[in-house]
């Protein structure tokens, strides 16, 4: 099939085509960054031939050289053949208007803490000047923490995670930002690193998938750190941990944001007396919460 597509196709147009119907057929899963074949392969080809990202129509019916060809329809073939996450095979993945570098050995971004930073996280912040410290548990590839350091111009910001190898992508990206005189890599395990701080504003976005939903997870979530999506049995085994520390780490009045994935119920249940506030996102208040200090289960 790709031999004669190398053979045929012509323009973006036809490889556009080419590669929808290919995803389709092979029963492609999609999550991060696109959510369709059609925006997945669109980004794949235009990202290849360095075209932008926002302008497909004006390019559609132009015609592409031999090597344009091979390029595209190589990352069309390892996308469908290794079931690679787009964002690996580009090298790069969105939140919004900002661009981080990623490859294996962070699991792609795609929080929704990310749109509530955009907004500063208002109201609940009422000045995000005012914010002097934030720290972010369960980094990754550092970008909630440099979307945290843009909302909160005057704040220090820790950024923390339990992998090395995670590590060394987010100083890839703070370099990329020029925020190395801002934000601090911290190699540990939850509060562990940042014992004797405390925080105007705790955010994290941890690992939250149960048992049962790891095990039955596509092949492209598996090609993801798998440290950076179980949480034992119910998911919530980090989210217990930060709760239970995370009043220690912050300032009187300060904020704790944490997504759950779909635990929402559970852990609810589990603590019954405790005022969670959902916030709202793009996909509805099911994912993250938010509670200040003296919200905190004691």
């Amino acid at each position: 099939m790709f031999e004669q597509a190398r053979q045929e196709l012509l323009t973006l147009r036809d490889l556009l085509r080419f590669a929808v119907s290919r995803f389709n057929e092979a029963g492609l899963f999609f999550g991060h960054g696109s959510d369709n074949a059609w925006d997945e392969a669109a980004y794949l080809l235009l990202h290849t031939l360095h075209l932008p990202l926002d302008r497909l129509e004006p390019f559609l019916d132009a015609r592409l050289t031999s090597g344009e060809r091979e390029s595209a329809l190589r990352i069309l073939e390892r996308r469908i053949i290794e079931r690679v996450p787009a964002a690996y095979l580009t090298n790069e993945a969105w939140l919004g208007e900002h661009r981080f570098y990623v490859d294996e050995r962070v699991i792609v971004p795609r929080s929704f803490i990310a749109e509530l930073l955009d907004e500063e996280l208002a109201p609940w912040v009422e000045d995000p000047w005012a914010v002097g410290r934030v720290l972010d548990l369960c980094t990754g590839s550092g970008c909630l923490a440099i979307l945290a350091a843009h909302a909160f111009p005057e704040a220090r910001v820790d950024a923390v995670d339990i992998s090395a190898d995670a590590l060394a992508v987010a100083a890839r990206n703070v370099a990329d930002y020029g925020l190395e005189e801002r934000l601090r890599l911290v190699n540990a395990d939850l509060f562990a690193g940042v014992q004797g701080e405390r925080y105007d504003v705790i955010i994290s976005n941890p690992p939250y998938v149960n048992a049962e939903s790891v095990a039955a997870l596509p092949e492209e979530y598996r090609r993801e750190p798998e440290i950076a999506l179980g949480s034992g049995h119910d998911g919530l085994d980090l989210t217990r941990r930060i709760l239970a520390e995370a009043a220690g780490h912050l300032n009187p009045g300060g904020l704790l944001v944490v997504e759950i994935g779909h635990n929402r119920d559970d852990l609810e249940a589990a603590y019954p007396e405790t005022p969670f506030t959902w916030l709202d996102t793009a996909a509805g208040d099911q994912y993250v919460f938010l509670l200040r200090r003296e919200e905190l289960p004691v």
